[in-house]
Parts: C-alpha cells; structure tokens; sequence
C-alpha cells in the first residue's frame, strides 16, 4: 500500500522532493526461494529511521502463507512501543501475540535474529530478550522474508 502525499507536498518540484526524502524510507524487501533450514538462524538487520511508526518483518513460504510476521509498533494501530506477532494461512491471519519488551530506538540499527522448528520461532530482539512464537502451519523451512515500513533494510545473514 502506498498512502498519497498531501497536495501541499506538490506545490512546487522542490517541495515534492524534500518532502519524499524526509519521509520515504528504502521500499521493503522481499526475499524469496530461501532454504532456511530447521534450526538455522537468520539475522534481519536495518536502521530504524527518526520518527518511525512500525515496521514488519514477515517469514514463511510465500506472501499469502506466513510464520511469523513481526510488527514493532513504536506508535501505530493504538499501539505504543509494543510488539505484535501473528501469522497467516491464505486470507486468515491467525491469533495475535503481543510482546511489551521492546528494546527498539528511533536513529538506532537494529539486529532481529530468528530460529524456527516445525513448532515454534525462537526471535532474539536487539537486547537478547527472546520469546517464541507458535509455528502453527507446522512449515519445516523458511523459504520467503519480507522487511516494510519504517526500517531502512542494510542486509539479511545466516548466523
């Protein structure tokens, strides 16, 4: 989804362009065809950008068929400074989880490990806080990650 710009944002050609560089961040980034491995662990790492709202962090086998899709909500949704875990099987997300330790900051990198087995994800937050998510779909492997929002996206790595 894209939102439009405010129409004060295209008064002329210079406000049209500072206004998409103070608010645009990198597009997300979508990996597919992966083979991440039961018990294998990978690294999710950006910048968190100043004045950030959310951003998310989606695993699975495809778009429409998702482990785990992580939501740090610095404000969003009715959401302060809490991270919200749901999964999703076609069209129907599943049971949200809700997690309140959250180590992230706005002008800071962030490193997001993850583990999975066929019953849960393992995610490791930036303060070495874990906690696990029901794999529900039972998937073996991790075959697609999606990265949106308010996280400038520097790389993904197997730890």
């Amino acid at each position: 989804e894209t939102a439009a710009a405010p129409a004060s944002a295209y008064r002329t050609p210079e406000t049209a362009v500072a206004h998409r560089s103070k608010t645009s961040i990198m597009p997300g980034i979508t990996c597919t065809d992966l083979n991440i491995a039961p018990g294998q662990r990978v690294a999710v790492k950006g910048d968190i950008p100043a004045g950030a709202k959310s951003f998310v962090i989606n695993l699975g086998k495809k778009a429409d068929d998702i482990i785990l899709h992580l939501n740090p909500r610095f404000d969003a949704h009715g959401d302060v400074k809490t991270i919200v875990c749901n999964s999703k099987r076609g069209t129907q997300w599943g049971k949200e989880q809700r997690e309140s330790n959250f180590p992230f900051q706005e002008n800071a990198t962030a490193e997001i490990i993850f583990s999975h087995d066929k019953n849960e994800v393992t995610v490791t937050l930036p303060n070495n806080y874990q906690f696990k998510f029901p794999n529900s779909a039972g998937h073996e492997g991790i075959e697609y990650i999606c990265v949106d929002g308010d996280f400038a996206f520097k790389g993904i790595s197997l730890v």
